[in-house]
């Protein structure tokens, strides 16, 4: 059972993570939610579309302009607010890797700590323990946030991420963040190349069956464009092929751009793997 915020999901049942950015420089939408009412529009869409959870960041994961802390809960803090007083029943995530940010944030409502550089905080996790929030355990290569790898090279990529976020979310739950709140993500691009993160994918049922709930940040990422050779805005469809491969194999909560597309791709799989109903079943039957 994994449980977030108000809300309580069983094992095979797939979970949407919408993303807003609050940031004028996101790769994907180049400042598209930076303003209040545009991320608030977007909130409500993505909501009606079927996102269950809102994941809110500050900063872009790429390089760029320094964002300081208090400029980063400058970006947050009041949102979460807002998203918490429209949206009541809404799972409201943080993308952060600072606690300190991560602590306002939880003062303001949020229900779950998307830690996606790997622990490099750990006061990040002893914040999501002190208010009893969820909390991503990623796989960041231990890079260094905001840093494209290099060259990295690993003996086994599946164990190195396996070794660091099972780690993570043992360590969390050893400081008290609920263990059905914690889930593992094996950080798409973060600290890898793209034959990492395809191996990754093929790969995760290992990730699976360590029993933690797995989150997957596919979204449009870079090792979707490289395998294709494909701009950021032509990357849709790689990136539902993956999302599909993912559900398949067990992933649990998707963070994603393209909400509506995403729930008829996890509807369609978990029909076919005998999960769910047919909406209508008519066919032959007259």
């Amino acid at each position: 059972m994994l449980r977030l915020g108000r809300r309580e999901f069983e094992p095979r049942e797939p979970v949407i993570m919408a993303i807003v950015n609050r940031t004028p420089d996101s790769f994907y939408d180049r400042g598209a939610t930076f303003l209040d009412e545009p991320a608030l529009a977007r909130v409500e869409r993505a909501v009606a579309e079927g996102a269950a959870i809102i994941d809110i960041g500050g900063v872009k994961a790429g390089p760029g302009e320094e964002v300081t802390a208090e400029e980063e809960a400058r970006r947050t803090v009041g949102f979460v607010a807002e998203v918490r007083r429209r949206f009541p029943d809404v799972i409201i995530s943080v993308d952060t890797w600072r606690a300190d940010v991560g602590r306002a944030v939880c003062e303001a409502g949020a229900d779950l700590l998307n830690d996606a550089w790997g622990g490099v905080d750990p006061g990040l996790a002893e914040v999501a323990a002190r208010y009893g929030v969820g909390l991503v355990c990623t796989h960041a290569g231990g890079a260094e946030p905001r840093t494209r790898p290099h060259r990295i090279e690993y003996d086994d990529v599946v164990a190195d991420i396996l070794e660091v976020t099972v780690g993570l979310a043992e360590r969390a739950v050893a400081l008290g963040v609920p263990r059905e709140s914690v889930l593992i993500d094996p950080g798409h691009d973060f600290g890898k190349n793209t034959r990492h993160s395809l191996e990754a994918t093929r790969r995760l049922g290992e990730m699976v069956a360590t029993g933690w709930p797995v989150l997957v940040s596919l979204s449009n990422k870079d090792f979707v464009g490289e395998t294709l050779d494909r701009p950021v805005k032509e990357r849709v469809v790689g990136t539902l092929a993956t999302t599909a491969v993912s559900a398949w194999l067990g992933a649990q909560v998707y963070r994603v751009h393209e909400v509506a597309e995403t729930r008829q791709v996890l509807d369609m799989v978990a029909s076919i793997a005998g999960h769910r109903e047919p909406a209508v079943a008519r066919r032959g039957l007259a």
